[in-house]
């Protein structure tokens, strides 16, 4: 039995689910529950919320499975739908400061960096120290471009899908990306200088 006879694809799932097969909604969750959480959690910075809002957007992707149109990319609806919850969760919570991510929350870019500490006898307690900056400098960006970052650097989307789940042009999420990057270049300038 090839791959794809034991996991049809996201489209194929959601067209299930449309026609009133329950089970379908189930595989979603499976394929997309941890990837997921991961964006969210790194939205909101806190555990309980990111599992709340995300069973919050599986709630509302089984509520509006008539809504979605047969050949639309099913990642770039949920991450709209759940970036959604993620902005009307932070507009509530305005006044409390967010919390740290924790090591699982990293991704690539911070790990790259810490990549050039590799066989110090303190690498581990390098890797951490620069991951935390990393973690604190992205987590104090300004929502949008946050955004941008998480999207395009954490879960790897296009421009263009990253646009989509922002509700944005894709010249927007490059130049989010652009001053996010300026803005990171320079309140981490300090710490890398000292390494």
């Amino acid at each position: 039995m090839s791959d794809s006879e034991t996991s049809p694809d996201d489209g194929v799932l959601m067209a299930r689910l449309q026609a009133g097969d329950d089970h379908a909604l189930t595989a979603l969750m499976n394929r997309w529950q941890i990837p997921l959480r991961r964006f969210i959690y790194r939205s909101l910075g806190n555990e309980a919320d990111a599992l709340d809002v995300a069973q919050e957007t599986f709630v509302r992707v089984y509520a509006h499975r008539a809504k979605f149109r047969p050949g639309a990319k099913f990642s770039t609806w949920l991450f709209s739908i759940a970036l959604n919850l993620c902005r009307d969760g932070i507009r509530r919570r305005k006044v409390r400061p967010a919390m740290p991510l924790d090591e699982a929350g990293l991704a690539a870019a911070s790990d790259r960096m810490a990549d050039a500490s590799e066989g110090a006898p303190d690498s581990d307690l390098v890797r951490a120290e620069t991951a935390h900056t990393v973690r604190s400098a992205v987590e104090a960006l300004p929502e949008p471009l946050k955004t941008a970052v998480l999207l395009c650097e954490y879960e790897d989307l296009s421009l263009a899908d990253a646009a989509t789940v922002a509700g944005c042009s894709s010249k927007a999420v490059e130049t989010r990306l652009y001053r996010a990057r300026a803005v990171l270049r320079e309140s981490l300038a300090a710490f890398f200088k000292k390494g």
